[in-house]
Formats: C-alpha cells, sequence, structure tokens
C-alpha cells in the first residue's frame, strides 16, 4: 500500500481533461467481522460524526423508551436523523419531546438555518428564526435527554463526556464496534456533542452487525431491529426532500439502511439475504478525504458501490438519483462541459 490512506475514487472532468479528483477509502465488513473489500487503508481513524446517531439511539431503546412513551417510526427514525428542518420534522420532534418530557429550551445544540432551502424561504417570508428545534441534530439531543430522564441523571450537563448518558453511549457503540472504548478517540461534534474516532473497518462491522444482530443479547438485538425497522419505514425522517439517506432508503424496499456524517463520511448497512440467501449483514463505511465540503462525491461513491453490489438498478439510478449519481456537468448556460464519474471497482469475495 502507498504511503496515503486514500485512493481515487470519484473524477470531474472538463472536455478531456480531468480537473478534479476526489480520494478516500472504503471498506465493506459481513456481520462475522469479515472484510469483504477495501479501497484505500481500512484501519483510517475517523470521526463518524453523525453516522455514529444510530448507535447513540440504542441506549434509549434499549431503556424501554418504545413502550414507555408509546414512540411512532416517525420518532425513532427523527432520532437517528440529520433532518432537513422541514415543518414535518419540527411537529414529529415537538411530538416526541411532549411525550418524554423534554422542552426545546433544554438542548444544546445551538442554531442553524434549516438545511432544506425551501424551507428556510418560506421562514424568512414569515419573518420566523430559527430555533434548536430546526437544528438537523435536534432528533439526537432529544434523544440524550430522554436517556437523562430515564437514568434519573442530570439533565444540565448531558453532554459533558463524563456524564452517564455519553459514558452509556461510548461503550455501546464500543460494543457494537467490537473496539475497546479506551482506543475510541473522542471530540466534539459542530452541535456540541461527544463524536467519536475509530478505525472504518470497526464503523462498518457496528452497521453490519446492527442490520443483523443475531449473536447480541435478545434485548439488544431487538433494539437493532427498532431502529432499523423505524429507518427504513419512514425514510424521510432521517433526512429530508432530494436526500441520498432518504432516497436510497426508500428504494432499497427494507434491505438498505443508509446514514451519512460531516466531512464526508458515510455509514450504510445491507440487511441478511439482501444480497443471495442466507448471505449475512453487510457494513459499509467510507470517508471522501477532503470533507466533500459541496456534497458532489459522497452520494456519487455510495451510488456506485451499491450499482457494484446489486443493490440499485440503472433504471433506479437514472430514474431517482440523477441528480446524485455519475453524471454530466453543466455550465451556467446549461451546456455540457465535463462528468462527475466514479474510478474504482469492488473487487467483493464470498459474503459468507
Amino acid at each position: 500500500m502507498s504511503g496515503s490512506p486514500f485512493v481515487p475514487l470519484v473524477e470531474l472532468t472538463r472536455g478531456p481533461i480531468v480537473e478534479s479528483v476526489h480520494q478516500g477509502a472504503v471498506v465493506i465488513v459481513n456481520s462475522h467481522g469479515r472484510v469483504l473489500a477495501s479501497l484505500g487503508d481500512p484501519a483510517l481513524v475517523m470521526h463518524l460524526r453523525s453516522t455514529a446517531k444510530p448507535f447513540q439511539l440504542l441506549p434509549l431503546i434499549e431503556q424501554g423508551a418504545v413502550e414507555r412513551f408509546a414512540l411512532t417510526p416517525e420518532e425513532i427514525a427523527v432520532m437517528c436523523a440529520s433532518h432537513s428542518g422541514t415543518d414535518e420534522h419540527v411537529a414529529v420532534i415537538t411530538r416526541l419531546q411532549a411525550k418524554m418530557g423534554v422542552h426545546e429550551e433544554e438542548l444544546q445544540c445551538g442554531v442553524h438555518p434549516p438545511l432544506h432551502e425551501a424551507t428556510w424561504q418560506a421562514m424568512i417570508r414569515r419573518g420566523e428564526s430559527p430555533t434548536p428545534i430546526r437544528h438537523n441534530c435536534s432528533g439526537k439531543h432529544t434523544n440524550m435527554l430522554a436517556q437523562a430522564i430515564l437514568m434519573g441523571a442530570d439533565r444540565q450537563h448531558y453532554l459533558d463526556p463524563q456524564h452517564p448518558v455519553q459514558q452509556r453511549i461510548l461503550h455501546t457503540l464500543a460494543d457494537m464496534c467490537r473496539i475497546s472504548p479506551d482506543e475510541i478517540r473522542v471530540g466534539v461534534d459542530g452541535c456540541s456533542a461527544p463524536v467519536f474516532a475509530l478505525p472504518l473497518y470497526n464503523a462498518a462491522l457496528g452497521y453490519a452487525r446492527l442490520c443483523d444482530p443475531t449473536d447480541l443479547s435478545p434485548r439488544r438485538a431487538q433494539a437493532c431491529r427498532t431502529i432499523t425497522s423505524a429507518m427504513v419505514t419512514v425514510p424521510f425522517m432521517v433526512a429530508g426532500p432530494g436526500r441520498f439517506d432518504t432516497l436510497v432508503m426508500g428504494l432499497g424496499e427494507g434491505k438498505i439502511i443508509a446514514k451519512a456524517g460531516a466531512e464526508g463520511y458515510q455509514g450504510m448497512g445491507i440487511m441478511p439475504g439482501a444480497l443471495e440467501p442466507d448471505s449475512p449483514g453487510l457494513g459499509i463505511a467510507f470517508k471522501i478525504a477532503d470533507g466533500d465540503p459541496g456534497g458532489r462525491a459522497r452520494p456519487v461513491v455510495a451510488i456506485e458501490i451499491l450499482r457494484q453490489l446489486g443493490l440499485l438498478s440503472e433504471a433506479q439510478i437514472t430514474t431517482h438519483l440523477a441528480d446524485l449519481a455519475a453524471r454530466p456537468l453543466k455550465n451556467w448556460r446549461g451546456l455540457y462541459v465535463g462528468e462527475i464519474r466514479p474510478v474504482f471497482e469492488i473487487r467483493l469475495s464470498s459474503y459468507s
């Protein structure tokens, strides 16, 4: 392997010239822990960012929150979300907080405009300013506060890495990803919550086990199934209009979960039996080296991985994902000037 942990994944051309290249690293792991394919360094340590959200929700579901609060799939999914801040998202989170006894003013995620531009423009016309509930991480923070309520723990300092809620999340993530908690590097996310860095391999393994929890305790296995079922049943809640995670889970017919993270991170899980009869669950994790600030490379890579695995058809990509997949590029006059295209091949070994 070269000195770099990254390899070229996506090219942008202008005429016959390759003008830009996005590099990255990819790993695909089955739920038994076997690496089926990798590009770049699977041991690359990177922050999962929001890709960790399903794991951050596991402790709440394990504590019996679904039964105690009569949670709906929409409410479960939005706690895994980097949502777009639409009125639909806000309505679900408002209902969720009322059930749990969480108040918006307790959220310590900060404030930003909704990710959904049409929602933001409508708010401007109404003279409405964004509040924490519109923050893309408000569902996650609601989850953490609810965990503190169920534990009888302090709610004011729920983001402290030493807080019982954060320690339980850390140990749950470590167990799911088969890594010692001491090996996980903890930083601070954009929403001020603890954020976790671990090897791509372990993150992919966590996603494989989330989708295929057969070796977990009955309680944890059921919590995993509750979360993945909610994500694929109401994918709109996980992201929002026109966004990759929502679109691909909608096309996946219950076979695919997807959760993006900031700075070009992406996690995906493939359900058991999705690729062939009796195939185990798979986990996929990848990182775009430059952080993909424009968001153009990550969906191209994700769609191409799923296409090569046979989980997305050409017709599905053309009809539903054309604006996110490999495609021609136009200038401001609408003239075709080049293309954005994947430049990698997944050489997958047998699934088992």
